[in-house]
């Protein structure tokens, strides 16, 4: 039975501006360079992966096996999750951010230099997969670490706003990737692109080693993982202690519910970014490179909306915030494929802005939300698996179900239908949340 509170107070601490500032933006840093990695992997599935690791078939299916790779990264990052929480919980956040950071650029290195189908067969695709995993599993290990070092550096009143800081990491890091993809596509032919040009943005990765060795040797533990740290070592003389098995056995709703929660938004997302890049220039004939301007130029919105909503929450209350974002993407479903279908770019530009302001909305408060859940000992298991079980969920087989649903119906309908089921099941999680906060 689940018997956690839908809201744990966090203890504050005293310390110096600097400090914060210097974690903060560690954290910040680290939450970019790991998502830049991870997404050009998406933005090239939409693009290239298809037809140079599954040849075989029609243009779709190469797509669809594209999008089954890149949503084996999802599948994976929940083990990324479960093994940094438990020795996050135990042995601190610094150490689980730092090692998530030297897999993902070890892994997006590989994949840059992976050759392809045609030159080593099968075990192009083989390889592919299993580097995909490894991204799957540090993107699920970093945002636990990444998350707790800024909101557990937080000053009273303003952990939504130093949560926000790490969520600002995935706008910056689709914006970075998008740039480098269309910096590539500017610099050579289609055919250089598709030879080698789709590499580079894999190869500048590169600096993600740079930063976990910064955030190692510059970066302290946070105090309130000390202080649980303390706590814990008493408590472990009396009894062995886990806390994976404490999450599960008395606050699995509350990881369930989290999840639930944030599915439709991972999930518009990467429909957003991913999906609509390739039904736009598969199935409407839009011109990848006005495509990808777009979606830059509206993840550079989510610069200014992310941090003002989590602000908001700061003021307002987490759950009020994050349930006005979760109505906005069930009303604007069906708006904004209607709008998506026009072909036209500005019509483009509209939807997904409108549907980004609602994302981020949502976004913002969601690190404050997902650590109060949870006490501090605990805490990066907890907040990970539900982050993690929503990423699953909702964003690693979108961009899939999307190409599914289009091929079974033929009307982007479908996916609207698909949000909107989203949708309600995150405000039924919500308003549970809410019941259980108000009953403590």
């Amino acid at each position: 039975m689940d018997t956690a509170p839908s809201a744990q107070p966090l203890t504050s601490t005293t310390l110096a501006a600097p400090n914060r500032r210097r974690v903060a933006t560690a954290a910040a840093l680290a939450s970019a360079v790991e998502w830049y990695d991870y997404f050009v992997f998406g933005i090239a599935a939409a693009l290239v992966l298809g037809d140079l690791y599954f040849p075989a078939g029609s243009p779709t299916a190469g797509v669809l096996a594209a999008f089954a790779t890149f949503a084996v990264g999802f599948l994976a990052r929940p083990l990324g999750g479960i093994v940094a929480g438990q020795l996050g919980d135990k042995r601190g956040r610094k150490p689980m951010l730092v090692l998530a950071l030297t897999l993902m650029g070890v892994a997006t290195i590989g994949i840059g230099l992976l050759p392809t189908y045609e030159t080593i067969g099968v075990a192009a695709p083989i390889l592919l997969v299993l580097l995909r995993v490894v991204q799957g599993v540090a993107v699920g290990a970093q945002w636990g670490g990444a998350m707790l070092l800024a909101t557990e550096y937080a000053p009273e009143g303003k952990r939504g706003v130093y949560g926000s800081v790490v969520q600002l990491g995935v706008p910056i890091g689709v914006v970075s990737a998008n740039s480098v993809f269309l910096l590539a596509g500017a610099f050579t032919s289609d055919s250089a692109f598709a030879s080698w040009g789709w590499r580079v943005p894999f190869l500048v990765g590169l600096p993600v080693l740079a930063l976990a060795w910064y955030i190692h040797t510059r970066v302290e533990e946070t105090p309130e993982f000390r202080e649980a740290e303390r706590a814990l070592a008493e408590k472990e003389r009396g009894e062995k202690n886990s806390p994976l098995r404490t999450v599960l056995r008395g606050h699995l709703g509350t990881v369930l519910l989290a999840g639930g929660s944030f599915a439709v938004n991972t999930a518009t997302f990467y429909i957003i970014i991913t999906g609509v890049l390739d039904y736009t220039t598969r199935e409407l004939g839009m011109d990848k490179g006005a495509v990808l301007t777009v979606s830059l130029c509206v993840s550079l919105t989510q610069l200014v909306l992310i941090p003002a909503s989590a602000a908001l929450s700061d003021r307002l209350g987490r759950i009020r915030i994050y349930a006005i974002g979760a109505v906005g993407i069930a009303l604007w479903a069906v708006p904004m494929f209607l709008l998506i279908d026009t072909g036209s770019l500005l019509w483009l530009a509209v939807s997904t802005f409108v549907a980004s302001c609602f994302l981020s909305i949502m976004y913002g408060p969601q690190a404050a939300l997902f650590a109060e859940l949870f006490t501090p000992e605990m805490r990066y298991t907890g907040a990970s698996l539900g982050y993690q079980i929503a990423a699953v969920a909702g964003g690693g087989l979108a961009p899939f179900v999307m190409v599914l649903l289009l091929e079974a119906t033929g009307t982007s309908m479908a996916v609207s239908g698909y949000i909107i089921g989203l949708s309600l099941i995150a405000l039924a999680s919500i308003k549970v949340l809410a019941d259980r906060a108000r009953s403590h």
